[in-house]
Parts: structure tokens; sequence; C-alpha cells
């Protein structure tokens, strides 16, 4: 094609496009340089789960409590509950509590709900493994360090908890005290008087864990906390 031919379909075009080529590709560049892509964020929201926390913990507490203070021997329901209740369910809602920003919240229901895992898991693991079981000294040892971690935990309920929250993490500083002498001890007697308390520790997390659901639901205060 000779450069006359080029130059009259140069010109075709142009005409074609009522606008010059070179024109037409700057121009579309501009309309790319100014296109802006819009991206609709989805709200981050979640819901309180601090009530799911607190009656999974609750229930769990209430239930080895009784079989504490002599109402019934271990048995497979508390492991269940243990595992799935008290355990998954309960670091459930603290990862959600993380998530949310809340420090305290996240690591008390992952740190009980580690706890209803670790406890159950004792209590099973020597039937499913060689492993040997822990001592009376051992027992206590656990339980001791758990009173440890749960008084630490009351001390920071002390200037924005309400009273329900005080009252369950301090009876149950005092539930695994008890639970931790009667272990080392040996004394039936002490244990149930930490399964006595654990009686009330559950039942004011799941009286919590209900009153946080209905004021929520019903839009004003129905049961105090």
């Amino acid at each position: 094609m000779t450069s006359e031919e080029k130059e009259k379909n140069k010109s075709t075009e142009e005409k074609a496009l009522n606008v010059p080529i070179t024109e037409n590709i700057e121009s579309s560049t501009l309309k790319l340089k100014d296109f802006e892509i819009k991206i609709k964020e989805m709200p981050d929201v979640y819901a309180n789960a601090s009530p799911l926390g607190l009656i999974a913990f609750g229930m769990t507490t209430v239930m080895l409590s009784f079989a504490n203070v002599g109402a019934y021997k271990m048995n497979t329901m508390i492991l269940g509950m243990g595992f799935f209740y008290g355990g998954i369910a309960q670091m459930i809602a603290g990862i959600f509590e993380i998530k949310k920003g809340h420090t305290f919240g996240g690591t008390a229901f992952v740190s009980y709900g580690a706890f209803w895992l670790s406890f159950s898991t004792i209590i099973c693991g020597t039937h499913l493994t060689k492993v040997e079981g822990p001592n009376h000294n051992a027992e206590g040892v656990y339980l001791l360090f758990w009173f440890i971690f749960t008084a630490f935990m009351f001390f920071g309920t002390l200037k924005h908890g309400h009273v329900t929250l005080k009252i369950i993490f301090g009876s149950l500083a005092i539930t695994f005290l008890f639970l931790a002498i009667g272990a080392f001890a040996e004394k039936t007697a002490v244990t149930k008087i930490g399964g006595y308390l654990g009686l009330a520790c559950g039942g004011v997390a799941i009286y919590t864990a209900c009153a946080e659901i209905i004021d929520g639901e019903q839009g004003y205060t129905l049961m105090p906390i």
C-alpha cells in the first residue's frame, strides 16, 4: 500500500469517527483515568456474644458442681457438656468478643472454654491413651493455677464490671481454691464446699446470661444485673 493510499484510509476512518484518531485515543485515555471503582463495604456487625459465653459456662459449671457435692458421679453427660458447650461454644463466644475489641470478655471466655476442654480431656484421657492420669497433687496444682488466674480476673471486674460479674468471678475464684485444697488434702468435705460454691457461681452466670438476652430483646430492664 502506497503512502497516498494510507493517508486516504486514515482520512476515511477519521471521517467515520467524526474525530481524529489521535484525539480519540487521548479522549479514551482521559476517560480511563477519570474512571473510579467504588466498592461498598459490608457493615462489620456482630451480636452480643456475652450471653452465649456466660450460659455455656454457667450450665456446665452447675452440672459438674452437682457431681462435686455428691448428687451423682462423674459421667459422660459432664464430658459432653465440657467438650461442646462449656468448651467449644464458650471459645466461639470469646473469639467474637476479641473481634469486637473486648479484651476482658475475650480472655475470659477463651480461657474458661479451654479449661473445660482440658478438664474433659483429663477425665477421659486415661481411657483413650496410655498416659497416666493425674494424682491428687497434680490435680491440686491444676486447680490452684486456675484459682490464681481467676483471682486476677476478679480484680479486673472491680472498676467496670456490674455486680453479677463481680459475684461470678469472686465465687469462681473461691470455688477453685476449695477444690484445690480438697485435691491436695484428699478431703471430700472440702471438695463438697467447692461444689456448693460452684453451684452458686454457675447459677449467677446463668441468671446474668438470661438477663442480658431478655433485657436486650425487651428494650428495658426486666432482670437487673
